[in-house]
This record gives structure tokens, sequence and C-alpha cells, in this order.
């Protein structure tokens, strides 16, 4: 293995998941006075949060993660790794790709920066998974003033008072739900109508509700203009004084100010200055890796996985592509992933999940769509726990009545989802989730409750019923 930029684990470990999961825990628990829903329950006085110590303890928790789960593992199988920034180079003379045989040692990559500058390691196959880097968006002037992303966040420790991010994705939602939690006073921007425009529409009107109600503005529909910032007096040592963020929201010229300025508008893959073209792989117009359905690029050789490939960049298909690949790389096995079976989540209060087609998505293959969407408010345990934020939704075969996605706002929405996956992944249909004994009182019958109501009158049901 050859790895530079993030320490061994990648992001997930470093400055993704792990992370931003503790912060969010973090965050919720310094909420938790305010988010009170019971008077029997008082706070003697507000909580109040240290944020870096916060992020010492995020920062104990990641390296001991990282530890035991990528260099104890690494040298549990006797991998070697190589520290620095490889690049795939021909082994035999630049050939193309079609003339290349797959015996031997076929693949090179050698390092050329860091602690290990000038190795090189051959083998049969070659496994490119570089992942990928937040990406900057193109508005006028962005480029002039200082900005946070999901990893540079990670090493602020002296938070600004007022925060404007540009996203409306789920890093932007779960990192503006954190900062708002602790005291900043967070403005989210997000071009497209919703937030979360890749998922099933109610989902993102749902949360973009549960934000305001909150206290964090979130403004739709932006065409951004330019992106400035005042500077304090000093020539060359002027440093910036706050962001101002011009836009066209509502067919209206709005500006939004604030002391910092957070960009959390996706990534890009990391494709670049690997010497893909040397050895003959493809890429698109965006940098993401071609592949095939086995994993394998366009040099039968070289495999990829991982967001080098795109869609969806999540750590667990990343895990799941790299087995794959490796499998068919040197089993042929034939290996793939129904990617409609993959589960999308995001940590918010209320967490947000997703499986499967949406009901726009059905509509455009069948022009029809028979679908059931049930509040959180009228499942008991949520009655029971005043916490009735949310919703859930199943979009089902209108023939076979297998269903095909499920999309969920709510409490517990992260654990939910996976009963919804495995109905997805095997084709059960809502009988066979009516069917099944679900314990009372609990979240998880929000799922059954919805596929009943394909059946029944939901609102006539006693709690247990079937």
């Amino acid at each position: 293995m050859v790895n530079t930029g993030l320490p061994l684990g990648g992001t997930c470990v470093n400055v993704g998941c792990v992370p931003s999961k503790r912060l969010l825990a973090v965050a919720e628990h310094g909420a938790a006075a305010s988010d009170n829903p019971f008077d029997a329950v008082t706070y003697p006085e507000e909580p109040t949060v240290d944020w870096a110590d916060a992020l010492d303890g995020t920062d104990d928790l990641v390296e001991q993660f990282r530890q035991e789960n990528y260099v104890d593992v690494a040298e549990h199988f006797e991998t070697d790794i190589y520290e620095g920034y490889g690049k795939l180079i021909d082994s035999e003379g630049q050939r193309p790709s079609s003339n290349r045989t797959s015996s031997g040692d076929d693949t090179t990559i050698k390092v050329v920066d860091g602690s290990d500058e000038g190795a090189k390691i051959s083998g049969e196959k070659a496994l490119v998974a570089t992942g990928s880097s937040p990406w900057t968006p193109p508005i006028d002037s962005l480029e002039t003033v200082d900005y946070y992303t999901s990893e540079t966040i990670l090493e602020e420790r002296d938070l600004p008072e007022s925060i404007v991010m540009i996203g409306g994705g789920y890093i932007a939602l779960e990192w503006g739900q954190i900062l708002h939690r602790v005291g900043v006073d967070v403005t989210i921007l997000q071009r497209s109508k919703r937030v979360l425009s890749g998922m099933e529409g109610q989902l993102g009107r749902e949360i973009q509700l549960a934000f305001r109600e909150e206290g964090i503005d979130v403004v739709t529909g932006n065409d951004f203009q330019q992106v400035r910032s005042p500077a304090s007096d000093g020539g060359a040592e002027a440093v910036q004084q706050g962001v101002a963020v011009e836009t066209i929201a509502d067919d209206e010229p709005r500006e939004f100010t604030a002391d910092a300025l957070f960009v959390a508008t996706g990534v890009q893959p990391n494709s670049e200055n690997v010497a893909l073209d040397a050895v003959g792989i493809e890429t698109t117009d965006d940098g993401t890796i071609r592949v095939d359905k086995h994993f394998q690029t366009t040099n039968p050789d070289v495999y990829a996985a991982g967001d080098v490939i795109g869609e969806p960049e999540l750590e667990t298909v990343a895990a799941k592509e790299g087995n794959h690949a490796v499998k068919n790389a040197f089993g042929d096995e034939g290996a793939s992933i129904d990617y409609d079976a993959v589960p999308a989540v995001v940590f918010t209060s209320p967490e947000v999940a997703s499986v499967g087609t949406t009901e726009l998505e059905y509509m455009d293959e069948h022009g029809t769509c028979t679908c059931r969407t049930v509040q959180m408010e009228d499942v008991p345990r949520a009655k029971a726990v005043e916490n009735t934020d949310g919703l859930v939704q199943i979009v089902k075969h209108h023939e076979t009545d297998e269903i095909v996605g499920v999309h969920m706002v709510g409490p517990r929405a992260a654990d939910m989802i996976m009963e919804a996956t495995l109905a997805v992944k095997f084709g059960l249909t809502i009988d066979d989730i009516i069917d099944t004994v679900h314990p009372f009182p609990t979240f998880s019958e929000a799922f059954k409750y919805a596929c009943q109501a394909f059946r029944r009158d939901t609102s006539t049901m006693s709690c247990c019923v079937e």
C-alpha cells in the first residue's frame, strides 16, 4: 500500500464519520436542556460545550480507531505501507492497454514524494482507491477568501461567533447542526430548492422545517453571485474580517454576512497526478475513474474502488467495492453491488435515512406510483417520549406489492433503515412486513405502520393490531 495525505485509514476515521458522529453527540448533549420536552425535568443552568476539549477527545478517539482498525490490522496481515504519493508507471514500455498481458508483475507503482520517495512496487494487479477531497464550486472571488471545510474545521480550536455555509447536503447539515448546538450562529445557503436535493423530496422539506424550528437559518434557491471579505488596514499584513456572500434568492438580491465561511458543496475524486493515462485508464470529465460493474478499469490489470469511481461516496460502499475488486482481480468471482439496496443516512437530529427508489423516480419509470406516508407523531413510541418530528414513506411496486423504496426522517432513522434495506434487497412485500411481529412500543413500528397504511385506515387502528 502507498498512502499520502491523510494518515492511514483515509477520510472516514480521520476527518469523516468518526469525528463528525462524536461531535454530533457532543452537540446533542450540549443542546439537551433547550430540547427537553418534559415539564417534569428542569436544569439548574444551561449546559456549555468546551469546543477545544471536544476536539481533543475526538482526536484521542480517532487515534485509537486508526491504530486498532488500520495500523494493527495492516501489521497483522504483514502489509507493507509506503508513505508518499504513488504514481502508476507502465512497466511494459507504454504499450497500449489492449496489448497488455495479465501475467507476472504487470503493474508498477512508483513513490514520487514522501518518506519512501523513489520506491517502486510491482505486482500482478493494482487497486486505485485514492478517495476524494472537498470540492469548491466556481463562485466569483471564492478563491480569494479563507473558508472552512469538513476537514479544516477539525483544526479550529477557537470557533467564530457566526458562520455562513454554502451547501445543503449531508455534510452541510451535520456540521451546521454541530456548530449551531455549540453556540455558533449558522446560516445555510443551498443552490437548489431544497436541502438533500438528491434524496426523496419530503425528506429535505422535513429537515428544513426541523432546522428552522431549532434556530438554524436555511435559505434555498440561491444563485450565488460573489463571495467577498472586508480586510483590516495593514497592507500585506491585512487579515480577513468576516465574509459576505452575495446571492439572488427568490429573484431578489440578498447578502449574507458572518464571521466565517464554511464550504460544504460535495467532493471531487482524487485522480489527478496518479498517471492514470500513462497506463490506459480512462476517466470522465470530472475525473471519476471509469470502471465496469466488476470494478475493472480500462486497463485490465488495474481495478478501482471508493470515492474515486463516483457515487455513492460512502465509506461502507468503498469497503465493499474494494473487497469485490480484489475478489474479481484474483478469483474472477464477478462480484458486483446492487446500489439500489445501499442505504444513505444523515446523522442530524432528527436523523434522515433512505434506501431504494424515490417516488419521482418510480413515476418517471412506470408512469404511476403507489406510495404511503405516515407521520412520526402517529407512532406510539414517538408520542410517549415526546419526539415526534419526521415521517416514513414507502414506495411499492404497483403490481407485485414489493417494497422498492423507503425514506424516513425521525428519531433512530439511521437504525430503522436496515429493516427497510433488507426488504428492498430481498424483494419483500408490504404484507411480509405486516405479518412480522414488531416489538411495542418502538420507533421501528413506523415502518410497519407505513406498510399497514396500504391496507387500512391507520387512524382507526389500535396500538398493537396485527
